[in-house]
């Protein structure tokens, strides 16, 4: 316990080398865990990715009482269930559309629509080429972080890398629009 809170001050304090230890101890296992949650190792890597983003984004605002595995697992299990939530209302909508019509086809695009997808658009535009292609692919081909690295001829760390600047500049250009990850 008292070495974890060494390692949150060092953290706390903007040490990036003490903060990707933490990350390469972790992120595996983390990853496993949430892949016996979610099902999926996409969807896995992105909770767990968030997690770490989220984690040095608010460095400066932790505020752990349990040990730091505790609190990552808890996490990632608390980010898996929010995500598995969100999914069950989608799928309970699509459900409901289906069984009573098409609501939205009486229902002019809001402006809050429009204005969530010129800021997907304008975020894409500003990202580095070979980010943004990466955040394409994974997200609009439905490739999983090995094939997109094997398409490019890349590490899947370098996949890895890109796709968390990607997530990171949507969730700055989207904060409005999307509620935050639960810690």
């Amino acid at each position: 316990m008292q070495k974890d809170k060494h390692i949150i001050n060092k953290i706390q304090e903007g040490n990036l080398e003490e903060f990707e230890n933490v990350f390469r101890l972790y992120y595996p296992l983390l990853c496993h865990y949430a892949l016996q949650i979610l099902k999926e190792d996409n969807l896995a890597e992105e909770i767990v990715q968030d997690l770490f983003c989220h984690l040095w984004e608010n460095k400066q605002n932790l505020n752990i009482h349990t040990s730091l595995k505790a609190y990552l697992y808890k996490a990632t299990y608390q980010n898996s269930l929010q995500y598995l939530r969100k999914k069950a209302i989608r799928k309970d909508y699509r459900e409901y559309v289906q069984r009573n019509g098409n609501i939205q086809s009486t229902i002019p695009v809001s402006i809050e629509e429009h204005e969530i997808q010129t800021i997907i658009k304008k975020t894409l535009l500003s990202l580095p080429i070979r980010c943004s292609k990466i955040f394409k692919m994974s997200r609009f081909e439905g490739l999983k972080y090995h094939e997109i690295a094997d398409k490019l001829s890349i590490s899947v760390k370098t996949v890895e890398a890109n796709m968390g600047k990607a997530l990171k500049a949507f969730r700055k250009n989207l904060k409005d629009y999307v509620t935050s990850i639960v810690l």
